[in-house]
């Protein structure tokens, strides 16, 4: 195995664990019926800190490690280092939203499956369940993460307008302006066309490594 190999397998499970960590505190939290606010600054580090390293696989598909659309990547990981830092982090009232537990499941559950997926499959030993759940489980969680994510930023809306969050007024000193305000706004219509085509890809995937591979398996039995 090459040496970037090992890296990727080790970035991968240290994303698997942290994953993990964040899937069964909100697992509990729920059981314990925390609030979606207690339930976020329960996994609030967690979540920081291995979504905030996501931004490494930007760099992985720019160099070469995966195989990964470099533009499909950066957008997945953009759009998500926003809710955590510009959403979550700096607009506490976004966190009672309902969006929070959505994408909180959606996201863990997800990614321990994706990572363990990626981790597996360079060591060359991707049970075919994994496989499945990996081509599978997206038909409902996808819809859940994205529809949180959209949730949580329409929920921040209103104190982002009060307090203006991150937005540059004129007149200043360098004769610039920007409102976050109608930034979120923007990002939030942008999972109108964005959503649909990250989804159907998933699906083409899905044909390719679960349909076919499932009538492959079947056709060798029968043999």
């Amino acid at each position: 195995m090459k040496g970037y190999e090992l890296y990727l397998v080790g970035y991968n499970f240290a994303q698997v664990l942290g994953w993990g960590a964040v899937l069964v505190k909100t697992v509990l939290g729920i059981a314990a019926g925390k609030t979606n606010e207690e339930l976020y600054d329960n996994v609030a580090l967690e979540l920081a800190i291995f979504q905030t390293a996501a931004i490494l696989e930007i760099v992985h598909a720019a160099v070469g490690f995966v195989r990964s659309p470099i533009a499909t990547t950066a957008t997945q990981v953009f759009s998500r280092v926003v809710v955590v830092w510009t959403i979550l982090y700096k607009v506490p009232s976004s966190r009672s939203s309902i969006g929070v537990l959505m994408l909180l499941l959606a996201w863990s559950i997800t990614e321990v499956v994706r990572y363990s997926f990626y981790a597996l499959g360079l060591l060359k030993s991707v049970p075919f369940a994994l496989t499945w759940m990996r081509y599978t489980f997206f038909i409902v969680l996808y819809p859940l993460g994205a529809s949180g994510e959209v949730i949580t930023m329409i929920a921040a809306l209103p104190e982002i307008w009060e307090k203006k969050h991150l937005s540059f007024e004129l007149p200043n000193s360098f004769n610039f302006g920007f409102s976050y305000y109608y930034f979120v706004i923007i990002l939030c219509l942008y999972y109108l066309p964005g959503f649909p085509q990250l989804y159907g890809y998933m699906f083409q995937q899905r044909k390719k490594y679960v349909t076919n591979a499932g009538s492959t398996e079947g056709q060798k039995k029968k043999a």
